[in-house]
C-alpha cells in the first residue's frame, strides 16, 4: 500500500507537469475568437480523474458520495443524486412524481396539466409530452426573461399538478409568487436550475426552493464534469423515488459492489414475488440507468472547490457587460435581475430595439465573437411540435413577448474563463453595429 501511495503521489506531480506544458493559460489577443462558454480548470481536475482512474471503479464509488453530499450542502438540500446530462434531471424530476408511491390525488397521470414556458429549453418540456401530460404554456416578461407570473390563474385549472420552469440564463424567476400560488392550489415545483448554479433569492440558493431542483454539468456550464447533471430535493419520497427511478427502478438501495446492507435481503414479501426473492432484483418503478461514473464525479469535486469563484467571476463579467453597453440603452434592451436576487449569469441577453438580430449576429460571428440564441425561442414554433396533436397543450395569451425573444433577443457569454479584455472586444464590436 505505501508503494501504491508513493505511486499516486508521484503521478500527482507528473500530471501537473503534463498541465502546465499543454493546458498552458494563453493570453488574449485582440481578433481571437471569443467562445459564449468553456471549461475553466486547472492541474487539480487533472490530478482528480487521474486519481479516480487508478482506482478503476467504472460506475459510481467514492468520488461520487463525496460530490452528491457536497453538492446537496451547498444547495442547502438533504438530498442529492448524480445523473448522466441535465436533461436526464430533468426526466427524472418529472417522473418521480408519477410515482405510485405518491398519493394519488398528487400524483401526476397522463392528462393531467402541467405550467411552464414556450421560451425555454426543449428538454424541460420533453418530459411532460412523453410522458403523456398535458403542458400549458405561458409568455415571459422582458427584460427578465422567466414566467410572467401575472398569468398563473389563468392558466389553473383542477387538472393542474405541477410548474416546471428554469432559472433563465442564471435569473432566479419570480420563485416567492411561484411557491405562494404552489402552496395555494397544493401543485410540485420542478426547479430547473441548470443555468444557474449558485443563483441567490433572499440570501438562499435556487435549486433548494422547488420540491425538485435540477442542474447540468455539461462544459458551458457554471461547472463541468464534462457530461453529468443532478437532481436534489429536501422530500425523503421524492429522494427515494428518484434513487429507485435512476437505478433501474430497483427496490433496493445497496450502492455498487455492495450487497444486504439493509439486512433482509432474502427475507421480504414484495408484490406478487415468492416471499424472499432477492431484494437487489425487486423493482418498485419502471425505471433507468442514469448513473455516472466516479471519473466524472472526480472532475467534479475539483470544480466543485472553485464554484464560489467562478459564480462571483460571471457576476463581474456581466456587470462589466451592462456598464458598458449603457450607453446603447436606446437601441437594445438591457437584462435586469430580479428583486432581492443575486444570479449567478449563464449569458448576458440582449433584445434588439433597432436593426435586425440576423444582422447583428453576422456582424458579430465576422468579429469571431460567439453568440446564442434564448434556446427554443418560442418552442411552439419549432418543427418537433408540428406532430402535436389538438388538445395535447394549452396556450395562455398570445405569448407576445416570447415571440419577441424568437426574432429579436441573443446572448453572450460572461464565463469565468473571460478577462476585460475578451468583455472590451465583445462590446465594442456591438457598439459599432449601431456606428
Amino acid at each position: 500500500m505505501n508503494v501504491q501511495n508513493a505511486l499516486r503521489k508521484e503521478m500527482k506531480t507528473i500530471v501537473k507537469k503534463y498541465y502546465n506544458q499543454t493546458f498552458a493559460e494563453k493570453t488574449y489577443t485582440s481578433g481571437s475568437p471569443i467562445s459564449y462558454g468553456g471549461r475553466v480548470f486547472d492541474a487539480e481536475e487533472l490530478q482528480y480523474l487521474a486519481d479516480a482512474t487508478l482506482d478503476f471503479w467504472l460506475t459510481t464509488g467514492r468520488f461520487n458520495a463525496e460530490f452528491e453530499e457536497t453538492l446537496a450542502s451547498y444547495i442547502g438540500v438533504r438530498y442529492c443524486y448524480t445523473v448522466n446530462s441535465g436533461s436526464s434531471a430533468n426526466l427524472l424530476a418529472f417522473m418521480a412524481l408519477t410515482s405510485p408511491l405518491i398519493e394519488p390525488e398528487r400524483r401526476i397521470m397522463r392528462g393531467d396539466e402541467v405550467i411552464t414556458v414556450a421560451c425555454g429549453f426543449p428538454t424541460t418540456v420533453s418530459p411532460i409530452v412523453q410522458y403523456g401530460a398535458v403542458p400549458v404554456f405561458l409568455d415571459v416578461t422582458i427584460p427578465f426573461y422567466n414566467i410572467d407570473v401575472s398569468q398563473l390563474e389563468k392558466a389553473f385549472t383542477n387538472k393542474t399538478k405541477a410548474i416546471m420552469i428554469a432559472h433563465t440564463l442564471g435569473n432566479p424567476f419570480d420563485v416567492l409568487a411561484i411557491k405562494e400560488f404552489c402552496n395555494k392550489h397544493n401543485l410540485w415545483l420542478i426547479e430547473d436550475n441548470c443555468d444557474a448554479l449558485g443563483s441567490m433569492v433572499n440570501g438562499s440558493k435556487t435549486g433548494s426552493f422547488g420540491d425538485i431542483g435540477t442542474s447540468s454539468f455539461y462544459p458551458p456550464h457554471h461547472m463541468t464534469m464534462g457530461e453529468g447533471g443532478a437532481v436534489y430535493t429536501d422530500n425523503p419520497l421524492l429522494a427515494k423515488i428518484m434513487l429507485s427511478m435512476r437505478d433501474w427502478g430497483r427496490d433496493c438501495v445497496c450502492q455498487p459492489g455492495q450487497d444486504n446492507n439493509c439486512g433482509h435481503r432474502f427475507d421480504g414479501q414484495y408484490g406478487s414475488l415468492p416471499r424472499g426473492y432477492d431484494h437487489k432484483y425487486v423493482y418498485s418503478h419502471f425505471g433507468y440507468n442514469l448513473k455516472i461514473t466516479d471519473m466524472q464525479a472526480a472532475v467534479g469535486c475539483a470544480q466543485l472547490k472553485k464554484l464560489p469563484h467562478f459564480v462571483e467571476a460571471r457576476r463581474e463579467n456581466w456587470r462589466y457587460l451592462r456598464d458598458a453597453l449603457k450607453p446603447l440603452d436606446d437601441k437594445i434592451i438591457l437584462p435586469e435581475a430580479l428583486n432581492d436576487s443575486e444570479p449567478s449569469w449563464f449569458g448576458f441577453v440582449i433584445t434588439m430595439r433597432s436593426g435586425t438580430r440576423e444582422t447583428m449576429l453576422r456582424h458579430l460571428d465576422m468579429k469571431k465573437i460567439q453568440t446564442r440564441l434564448v434556446f427554443a425561442g418560442n418552442i411552439l414554433m419549432q418543427p418537433c411540435f408540428e406532430s402535436m396533436e389538438s388538445g395535447s397543450y394549452r396556450v395562455i395569451g398570445d405569448l407576445s413577448n416570447t415571440n419577441k425573444v424568437m426574432n429579436d433577443t441573443f446572448w453572450i457569454g460572461v464565463y469565468p474563463g473571460m478577462n476585460n479584455e475578451m468583455l472590451d472586444s465583445m462590446a465594442c464590436a456591438i457598439k459599432e453595429f449601431f456606428v
